[in-house]
């Protein structure tokens, strides 16, 4: 497991400083740098991206949602404020947990913890064609690494940080702690197609689709919503179809 690179953004300084004393007794992380500036901030860390960001929300200029939309989405971010009403929002992002202040550091290494083993997912997600070919992949589920072959998946659906692969042959999905755009990254796009904010699914395995663009898929109707509407028609007419 590598060191991960990580950064600090919170207009207190104080908040700063403990966050960083913390970052230094935990031996995953490495701090590439500390921001009191939000604005400067953003300019920063969209040009040098780290691993895992460290961001208040309630902030002058560039409050801590603004500047997770602006970041690469590779970057994880765990969200420190004292605000409770902010943590659904917070989802949006790749948001991997939500810490109110005042922080524990028992806290801060449970969710250093989970981000240690989202990077792990996300790296095994894309093993090299030497150990999984390029119909196959990797996830980990009950505490394992299980093969998984896009042939056999019917469709993925998520909720947060936790994601649902539906199988053929298989009576119970295989649930493992993956986000849907890590598993928009790891499926080939000419085979699956994202077709709602909570599902993906198999295209050869859509059995019918109704004049309301619901498709039928194993023992599931799933609809395509109007963000995705536009791919998806766009799909059926390089198929010469029309619903």
């Amino acid at each position: 497991m590598k060191t991960l690179s990580c950064a600090i953004v919170d207009d207190e300084p104080l908040a700063v400083q403990l966050l960083e004393s913390f970052v230094k007794r935990t031996p995953q992380l490495s701090l590439a740098a500390s921001y009191t500036d939000s604005v400067e901030a953003v300019r920063q860390l969209t040009q040098s991206p780290v691993d895992l960001l460290f961001l208040d929300i309630q902030m002058p200029d560039v409050n801590g949602m603004e500047l997770a939309h602006q970041l690469p989405p590779t970057t994880f971010i765990i969200f420190t404020t004292a605000f409770r009403e902010f943590a659904f929002e917070s989802y949006e992002v790749n948001t991997v947990d939500f810490l109110l202040k005042p922080i524990r550091y028992t806290k801060f290494l449970a969710a250093v913890e989970k981000v240690v083993q989202r990077y792990e997912e996300r790296t095994t997600a894309s093993i090299p064609s030497g150990r999984a070919e390029v119909g196959a992949s990797y996830i980990r589920v009950d505490g394992e690494l299980r093969r998984v072959d896009f042939s056999q998946i019917l469709y993925v659906s998520g909720m947060k940080d936790y994601v649902m692969f539906y199988l053929e042959g298989e009576r119970r999905p295989w649930i493992t702690h993956l986000t849907m755009k890590a598993v928009e990254q790891m499926l080939p796009a000419d085979r699956f197609m994202r077709v709602n904010r909570s599902y993906m699914v198999a295209l050869d395995k859509i059995r019918s689709i109704d004049r309301n663009l619901c498709l039928y898929i194993g023992d599931e109707i799933i609809r395509v919503t109007d963000m995705y509407k536009d791919a998806f028609n766009e799909y059926l007419n390089r198929l010469g179809l029309k619903t």
